[in-house]
């Protein structure tokens, strides 16, 4: 007989009994299910509505469940519906009257809403750490290729020059903010639900702080209908996660544009790459690809979920069965991200010489003979159309900036002189881009600097940290 099954006269059709359970996927929430009822088992005893001893056997009794389940002596039965189910089963099965007793006060309602932001609260630390593995990463290359020339680009032409360094230390900063967006997440996640029961508490005389101390939450949810409704928690998260997998995916593009033949300004390790079962000479940038792939994948799960929540009434809804697939997928395919996007980071061979071309060649130091004439006294907008005619006298000459000789630069503005000829070198346009935030070398080691000391404060950036 279901749990449940009281009022009722008939059995579950078997269609339905498939159809309705989430065991399958919910089934991995057994840890924090059990440490929730462990928290609600002692806060039942201290109230008075089971006695200590009760407690201490239904604690006794979870712990053995839990150490079972971790060795995999549990067979789950999908008749149970849910995990939590079924584990009320195994304890009543192991202990009677006394595990009957732990659903006091308590609905699946607010124990699934209570087990999924101990999950997420869990998966968000290790999602954080691996974050800032990744950033130790970036940091370790910045640090090797302070004066790594290479062409900065907008619209995918070259631009400017600017270094490596400064390259990377963008991604840098982008992976500083998804640690921030998963911070304020977990701040605004780490309230507990429990207490709130099906929708409306209970007359009986819970103590919610106290179980929401127990499991180490910043207090209770204070509307027992929002309570066991709420899933804007896993709709941020999933956002936080989409945008984690938007700046792996752009860093993964770039990669495989730079491991072509075509750029040529990288080389992924064997170890990080695949080849052609006819090709034979083909190394493919497989993993970088299936990052960039699986971005799709994880925004499909925020679309989905939103598509869930945005017509529910109050209070809870089957509906929000939903969401679970959902953040278990995210939380598997990010981590999988990150876990094998750092070392393929780490062991990725630059051709410096290769990009110090790219940047010498074509006109990416136009911009510095205009502004070479600003600091004379012309306006920008006259400086720019003077370096633009040059440009255009050199595609018809076929000549490049370094080809011109000073009398050739001369014709287009008596300003020029023979110092003009420094504005030519990559290395010393980036050394001339001081400002803050600028690609000089000096100005990337101070922002390195600066980024070692945020990530090894306590309290940092991410807003408290964990």
């Amino acid at each position: 007989m279901k749990l449940w099954g009281g009022r009722f006269q008939k059995s579950t059709a078997p269609e339905v009994e498939d159809f309705h359970s989430s065991l399958s996927f919910d089934r991995r929430l057994y840890r924090q299910d059990i440490q929730g009822s462990i928290a609600h088992a002692r806060m039942l005893a201290t109230v008075g509505l089971i006695t200590q001893e009760e407690a201490g056997r239904i604690i006794r009794s979870l712990e053995e469940i839990l150490a079972d389940m971790e060795a995999g002596r549990v067979e789950f039965d999908p008749a149970n519906e849910d995990i939590h189910m079924q584990i009320e089963k195994l304890l009543t099965e192991r202990i009677g009257d006394a595990g009957k007793k732990l659903h006091t006060g308590r609905s699946r309602n607010d124990q699934v809403a209570l087990d999924l932001r101990l999950y997420l609260r869990e998966e968000i630390k290790a999602l954080d750490a691996l974050l800032a593995g990744l950033q130790e990463t970036l940091l370790d290359l910045a640090e090797a290729h302070l004066e790594t020339i290479m062409p900065g680009y907008t619209h995918l032409q070259r631009a400017q020059p600017v270094t490596l360094a400064h390259h990377l230390m963008a991604y840098f900063e982008m992976f500083l903010r998804d640690r921030g967006r998963l911070a304020d997440c977990l701040k605004r996640l780490n309230f507990s639900p429990l207490g709130a029961g099906a929708l409306a508490g209970t007359t009986l005389p819970l103590d919610r702080e106290m179980t929401a101390r127990e499991l180490g939450f910043d207090g209770i949810c204070p509307n027992s209908l929002d309570a066991v409704s709420d899933r804007d928690f896993a709709v941020e998260f999933l956002a936080a996660g989409s945008l984690i997998m938007v700046h792996l995916s752009r860093l993964a593009e770039e990669i495989v544009l730079w491991s072509t033949r075509e750029f040529g300004f990288a080389e992924l390790d064997d170890a990080y790459s695949t080849g052609s079962s006819m090709m034979p000479q083909k190394k493919n940038p497989d993993v970088a690809e299936l990052v960039r792939g699986k971005t799709g994948r994880v925004f499909g799960h925020l679309l989905g979920l939103l598509t869930v929540l945005k017509g529910l009434p109050l209070s809870y809804n089957k509906d929000l069965q939903e969401d679970k697939e959902a953040v278990f997928d995210a939380v598997d395919t990010v981590k999988a991200c990150l876990t094998v996007f750092t070392p393929m980071l780490k062991t990725l061979k630059f051709n410096k010489e290769a990009m110090y071309r790219a940047a010498a060649e074509d006109f990416s130091l136009a911009t510095d003979l205009a502004e070479y004439l600003v600091q004379r006294g012309v306006p920008f907008r006259e400086a720019h159309a003077v370096v633009g005619r040059l440009v255009r006298y050199c595609l018809d000459e076929g000549k490049s900036l370094a080809d011109l000789s000073l009398e050739e630069m001369r014709s287009f503005s008596p300003l020029f002189d023979p110092g003009v000829l420094e504005c030519l070198r990559p290395e010393a346009s980036v050394a001339r881009r001081r400002l803050p935030g600028g690609p000089a070398p000096e100005t990337v080691r101070q922002a390195i600097n600066h980024a070692r000391k945020i990530m090894s404060a306590k309290n940092n950036y991410r807003g408290g940290g964990f």
